[in-house]
């Protein structure tokens, strides 16, 4: 039996980046996605993304709030004890292994490309994954 473990989100980065750099070199950036539902009285649903290495550095240079970001990736999750209430916890995220960025909606009508609900990417930066 094959286990698939695949989710692919399209959205606004809701704040600016956060970027980790370790001494062994490595470099992790973490954004949050703000996902508009296709109708606008629901609330956008919201995802935390995470990204190692040249995804990350990608992230840290050409992300910010707002900007629009396509990622393909996995569903982990951390497990940790709470050092207050000793209740255990955990949280989701999606693990990315394919970025693409979509731009920000002013830099959408600075370059004048039509808006859409998923608009073409006027950035052509991508970034794979190396496995």
């Amino acid at each position: 039996m094959t286990y698939l473990n695949s989710v692919t989100v399209i959205g606004r980065v809701s704040q600016d980046p956060n970027i980790r750099y370790f001494e062994s070199g490595a470099v992790k950036a973490s954004v949050s996605l703000a996902v508009r539902p296709p109708y606008k009285a629901e609330e956008p649903q919201w995802f935390d993304v995470e990204a190692w290495g040249a995804q990350a550095e990608v992230i840290a240079n050409y992300v910010r709030k707002g900007t629009g970001l396509a990622v393909k990736g996995e569903l982990v999750f951390d497990h940790w004890i709470d050092k207050n209430t000793g209740a255990p916890r955990s949280k989701a995220f999606i693990r990315v292994k394919l970025l693409e960025l979509l731009g920000s909606p002013r830099e959408r009508q600075e370059s004048g490309a039509a808006t859409s609900e998923f608009p073409t990417p006027d950035l052509a930066t991508i970034a794979n994954a190396q496995f």
